[in-house]
């Protein structure tokens, strides 16, 4: 496996540690518009499996000959998800595996923006299934805490752990802070900010179905193939687990009867 790693911030610079104490791959690249700080990097990584590149995020054709000349087979997207289309493009273009932490960004309705969708977040990606498929690719999309982690850990769950669950309660807090400034979002202010603005989805009764007329109009949104809990709750807070935000219910946030 040849690893691309485009962004080398918080993110990229953290996945380097830990994929180093791996031995999975033959070579892991880590690119960055500011070729300095991919290369910081590489250097604290001292290992020969580590190289430093310089790349701009929002050039599709750059992003692939770059995957061309480092025989890259699998890209990690951990930039700003306004670039998540030119990468996830170009890994098409040029036979690459893709994962990103951030999906596709969506845009408001152009008459009821704050009771309906437009184009959702991830639609663009999920518009061009097909020529994944016809590529024999994988694209894992999404895949931050949640949805993403939450997601894996739930399916591991579903097929591994119990017979039946009734409810996944998802809660997500923190009381992160950064000395100095009074508000410090930890991943991308712009993806806080439309998390906040996009209309809520909820899980209707039938199985494989996000689905809330009252909310979503006809259409729905789409839930992955095959995860059937009876019911899934998702919270998030701010302020640490004292937050009254996420309620004093049972310490277990999933009710299940085990697998026999």
């Amino acid at each position: 496996m040849r690893i691309l790693v485009i962004g080398a911030g918080g993110v990229g610079g953290a996945v380097v540690p830990t994929a180093l104490r791996r031995d999975f791959f033959e070579h892991l690249v880590v690119a960055d518009h500011d070729v300095a700080r991919a290369t910081a990097v590489a250097d604290r990584a001292a290992d020969p499996r580590v190289s430093a590149a310089r790349v701009d995020a929002s050039d599709r054709q750059a992003i692939s000959a770059l995957i061309r000349e480092e025989r890259v087979s699998h890209v990690l997207n951990a930039v700003d998800p306004r670039f998540v289309m030119p990468i996830f493009d170009a890994c098409l273009d040029a036979g690459a595996n893709y994962l990103d932490t951030a999906m596709s960004l969506s845009t408001p309705h152009p008459e009821r923006p704050h009771e309906l969708p437009g184009v959702k977040l991830g639609d663009e990606q999920f518009a061009r299934e097909s020529l994944w498929r016809a590529a024999d690719r994988l694209a894992l999309v999404g895949m931050g805490v949640e949805p993403g982690l939450s997601d894996v850990f739930a399916r591991y769950a579903q097929d591994h752990l119990f017979s039946e669950i009734v409810e996944i309660g998802v809660r997500d807090g923190a009381n992160l802070t950064v000395d100095g400034y009074d508000f410090a979002p930890s991943f991308s202010i712009w993806t806080t900010i439309e998390e906040c603005l996009n209309p809520a989805g909820r899980l209707g009764a039938r199985p494989g179905l996000v689905h809330d007329r009252a909310v979503l109009g006809a259409r729905g949104l789409r839930l992955s193939r095959g995860h059937r809990p009876g019911r899934v709750r998702q919270r998030r807070a701010r302020g640490g687990a004292a937050d009254p935000a996420l309620g004093q219910g049972p310490a277990r946030d999933v009710q299940v009867r085990p697998r026999q």
